[in-house]
């Protein structure tokens, strides 16, 4: 007694099956032309006693055969109902009646001809049916290759094109989708894309058979797995996202026992076609922006460089000479003498101070390393605390800050929004004539906080407005002192401003001067009682 396993089991099914549906094929076309047929008959013996000539008769079998290329599509009823409208009508119309024999000489020639005209007519309907269903077939193939390729062009990124690929494959094919997106020269773990009609567990493809398989394809480029002569035993039939030099993933689809027809496979490795070359683009846009970004990183270590070489010279220069004059003739100088020197020593420091501490924070926004730590804070005390730490001398300046009559809390980084005030502040005493006023001032708008630094000295060109808060910018200015800043403060100001989800803007004062004004997100505190 033979034994059979499941899949053998499986097998034998798969090929009963198949041979009832080519049986229910047979018996459909079979009753097809007998019935067209028998219509054509019914016909031509209501010609007959109607008085129609042959003529007619032969057309109405044409017309028959005709009809049953159409409908059945193949060419063997075509041809058996070819010759038997011929028998039919020599053995019913033709005299001597029921009989295949013919009075006239020239009938055997006119069967001839009828037989011949009635194949060159099916086989024509035939083509045509044919050449319309490959034309239906490469519209569908071009609409789900256009719509698969709108959809690759919605995709972020590599993996969501991978994800959007498996999705339309498993809706198009019915079947469970395995997907494996290669990064770095290796396979990333498996994701699936689960059919509704499939009852199998994942854990069938996350053997590590399959696993084993779809490195094979990743590395030998070709096809594996079921319905093929590799690995054959699979549960998907693996494939390669791939174009001439790269492969980007690999693709396994749950077919088990099920094969595909040749425009089925077309369809598919079309499909994937699509999606690797949208992977290579995605790749090519990648390279391109850390392309772009390490010039770009490039280009600011070279400004800062270059514009340290500037800035820092002149003050380290004033310290070291000051530093040098206290210690070799401290005693021939005043005490007044004494104490600007100390002054100017101080604030040289205090300038370089805050020069690197912009400096440090740029590099954190470059890399994306500052985290805001942000707490709810009362607005006015985190002004004072920034009026108090102003690193220049405002002696011979007006700065006045005007408290707020209600009470206004802001969710910020205080640490950060405390260098933003004391960067514009600085901003301000350094391009204004000496004697200005500087006015600080907060209030609530509608559900923000705006603060504003208001100043009355020669104000900012309309032209040099668009640009003050690019990096690296400096306006030119007469007023200013020796020190030329390094168009750091502004951009950094306005990106923290932008990272608390605030704005920060510039107009002018009239009737002269600049106000400068960010805003902050306002908070309610409820006391309970």
């Amino acid at each position: 007694m033979l034994n059979l396993t499941g899949s053998e089991k499986d097998g034998k099914k798969k090929m009963k099956f198949e041979r009832t549906g080519d049986w229910k094929r047979f018996l459909k076309g079979f009753c097809v032309m007998i019935g067209i047929l028998l219509a054509a008959t019914v016909v031509c013996f209501l010609f007959q006693q109607l008085g129609f000539s042959e003529e007619n008769m032969i057309i109405v079998y044409i017309l028959g055969v005709l009809i049953i290329a159409i409908i059945t599509v193949n060419r063997g009823w075509s041809v058996l109902s070819s010759l038997l409208s011929v028998l039919l009508f020599n053995f019913l119309f033709t005299e001597p009646v029921f009989t295949f024999s013919a009075y006239g000489s020239g009938y055997p020639m006119t069967f001839i001809i009828v037989f011949i005209a009635a194949m060159i007519v099916s086989n024509l309907a035939i083509q045509i049916r044919r050449q319309g269903h490959r034309a239906e077939q490469m519209a569908l193939r071009t609409r789900i290759l256009l719509e698969t390729n709108q959809m690759l062009q919605k995709a972020k990124d590599a993996e969501e094109m991978m994800e959007e690929t498996a999705r339309h494959l498993m809706r198009m094919m019915g079947k469970t989708v395995v997907y494996y997106l290669a990064s770095d020269g290796t396979l990333m773990e498996p994701k699936f894309c689960m059919a509704e009609s499939d009852v199998t567990e994942k854990e069938v493809y996350l053997q590590p058979e399959e696993r084993t398989i779809a490195q094979w394809v990743f590395e030998n480029r070709k096809r594996a797995g079921t319905g093929t002569e590799i690995y054959p035993e699979a549960h998907c039939l693996y494939l390669a996202i791939r174009n001439e030099d790269t492969v980007y993933g690999v693709i396994g689809i749950a077919l088990e026992e099920m094969k595909m027809d040749v425009y089925e496979q077309n369809l598919i490795l079309s499909i994937l076609g699509e999606c690797a070359m949208a992977l290579e683009k995605e790749c090519y846009n990648r390279k391109r922006e850390e392309a772009l970004a390490q010039a770009k990183n490039e280009q600011l270590r070279a400004n800062l460089l270059r514009s340290i070489s500037h800035d820092l010279r002149t003050p380290l220069t004033s310290i070291s000479g000051n530093a040098g004059i206290l210690l070799n003739r401290a005693s021939a100088l005043g005490a007044e003498k004494q104490k600007q020197l100390y002054q100017d020593i101080y604030d040289d420091s205090m300038w370089l101070i805050n020069l690197v501490e912009n400096l440090l924070s740029v590099t954190r926004l470059e890399d994306g390393t500052m985290n805001l730590n942000l707490q709810i804070e009362l607005v006015d005390e985190v002004i004072e605390e920034a009026m108090k730490h102003i690193s220049r001398d405002h002696s011979e300046y007006e700065l006045i800050f005007t408290p707020s009559e209600e009470l206004l809390l802001a969710k910020m980084d205080s640490r950060l929004i405390i260098q933003v005030i004391i960067n514009i502040v600085d901003n301000a005493l350094k391009y204004t004539p000496k004697g200005s006023v500087i006015k600080v001032h907060a209030e609530k708008k509608e559900n923000m906080i705006a603060i504003s630094i208001a100043d009355n000295g020669p104000g900012i060109a309309n032209n040099a407005k668009k640009k003050i808060f690019d990096m690296f910018y400096t306006a030119d200015s007469q007023i200013a002192d020796s020190r030329r800043g390094m168009g750091l403060g502004l951009f950094l100001c306005k990106s923290i401003i932008q990272a608390h989800g605030g704005k920060l803007l510039v107009e002018d004062n009239v009737p002269h001067g600049t106000i400068f004004t960010f805003t902050l997100q306002a908070e309610e505190v409820t006391l309970n009682e």
